[in-house]
């Protein structure tokens, strides 16, 4: 997590620090590194079930989702092509999903091959959830895509499990004609719960955010803008007689339509020798009418979340994406993947996800030095974007904490620590005495060693 490097690199960059002799591993070589990864790997099911003993509880939130990483090499045996979420089109990779509690804390990661559908991986997630960690009643948190209607379907099969997603952009529209959703429901207030016999057994809680509906419709402006602007381009290469067959104009302008996305909200004309265009308004109201406007469904009873819970549960999610980029590349560069036998991909994911455990509880002893928010306000309005405590505005205007000492993002915090140094001096008399110097630690790092529980100064050895 302090430096995250190939194994070699990692036992070169020992040389430089006192990590190695202080845990005394000096004179590791790499294949005592990966004999070690090799041990942690055959454990990690002990692993996880301790961590899932720790911080899962029955009929608590558990967050799922999925997400993959390319693997560099021919050998991989979970390697294969699938959709790529790191946008590495034409590079094989690996899919892994990771379990987190209520308040984003790893707790399980499972590597599945990089051809792996999403239900497939669904599927083993919850039969992880229920079989190894022992619980009775779960709730799962997912996006849109991981839990679907055919997931929901297999879920309720199973007993003991509740979900908590969000419905598709059709759903919702077909929600919108039949007269349930509609922009009238918001004007006192940002979320109401319906029912609807579609969804049986399934709260319904619609919310509107009124800022995602401005941008929506900034965003909306502009693409439509762009598009008249291609088609205008087209209809003047039409009359100047540059273009003249049907078939070449009706190439053009479905390149155009497909380039912005937007070829429900006009209608074309198109002959030979002729093009003429218009925006369909209707098609445009009826899309803006919906701006903002999203859909939380949860089979959860209200005695046990109310409709606020449940859009706040919800909006949690992000916090597994954050894991994501924690694990993929702020702190723990996950990817690539140089490994191939199936034991170590997974040693190498479950060690990247137990750091990422570790920064998880770092970041939150350490927040008293950074930017993070300590204690941020509770939300009056679930829907309504998160706001910043005063105390934490007054860091991130002044770049200071309230001692006047300077605020720290994570990692430059981390880096702050490391000029903490214990240096060996060889003494030039003939004994040969050598004597160990330590660096006066500044306030900060003092702090930061007092708020982790670690004495300074650090013991001579």
């Amino acid at each position: 997590m302090v430096r995250p490097r190939s194994k070699l690199a990692t036992t070169r960059w020992w040389a430089d620090t006192t990590l190695a002799e202080d845990l005394g591993v000096a004179e590791a070589s790499t294949d005592d590194v990966y004999q070690a990864m090799d041990w942690l790997g055959s454990r990690q099911d002990q692993i996880e079930r301790a961590l899932a003993s720790r911080h899962l509880g029955d009929g608590e939130l558990v967050y799922y989702d999925l997400s993959s990483s390319w693997v560099e090499g021919q050998r991989c045996e979970l390697a294969a092509y699938g959709y790529s979420r790191d946008g590495k089109r034409g590079l094989a990779q690996i899919e892994y999903g990771l379990l987190t509690d209520a308040e984003g804390r790893p707790v399980a990661v499972e590597v599945f091959a990089g051809n792996t559908g999403d239900p497939a991986a669904f599927q083993a997630a919850v039969a992880g959830v229920r079989e190894r960690f022992g619980l009775e009643r779960v709730v799962l948190v997912g996006d849109r895509g991981m839990i679907t209607d055919a997931r929901i379907t297999a879920l309720r099969t199973l007993g003991g499990l509740g979900w908590v997603t969000c419905l598709r952009a059709p759903a919702i529209k077909a929600l919108a004609e039949r007269g349930v959703v509609q922009p009238s429901l918001f004007d006192e207030v940002n979320l109401v719960e319906v029912g609807h016999p579609d969804f049986p057994g399934e709260r319904l809680v619609c919310c509107r955010n009124p800022l995602v509906a401005t941008e929506r419709a900034r965003k909306r402006g502009e693409l439509l803008a762009a598009t008249q602007a291609e088609l205008d381009k087209i209809a003047r290469q039409v009359q100047a007689g540059k273009l003249v067959k049907a078939g070449t104009i009706g190439v053009r302008a479905g390149r155009a339509l497909g380039r912005f996305k937007m070829a429900k909200h006009f209608t074309l004309d198109i002959a030979d020798g002729s093009f003429t265009f218009a925006r369909n308004q209707a098609s445009i109201d009826q899309e803006a009418a919906l701006d903002g406007i999203y859909v939380v469904r949860t089979s959860v009873q209200a005695d046990q979340l109310d409709a606020p819970g449940v859009v706040a549960a919800y909006k949690r999610l992000a916090g597994v994406e954050r894991d994501f980029r924690s694990l993929k590349t702020i702190d723990l560069d996950l990817r690539p993947i140089h490994h191939w036998r199936k034991p170590r991909v997974r040693a190498h994911v479950l060690v990247c996800m137990l750091a990422c455990y570790l920064a998880w509880h770092l970041r939150r002893a350490l927040a008293p030095l950074c930017f993070t928010d300590e204690q941020p306000p509770t939300p009056t309005d679930p829907v309504a974007p998160a706001t910043r405590s005063a105390a934490a505005k007054a860091k991130a205007s002044r770049h200071r904490l309230p001692d006047g000492t300077p605020a720290h993002s994570f990692r430059t915090l981390l880096d702050h620590l490391g000029t903490l140094a214990r240096n060996t001096i060889d003494l030039a008399v003939p004994t040969g005495a050598t004597v160990q110097q330590l660096t006066q630690p500044t306030p900060t790092q003092r702090r930061a060693f007092d708020l982790i529980g670690v004495s300074l100064p650090l013991t001579l050895t």
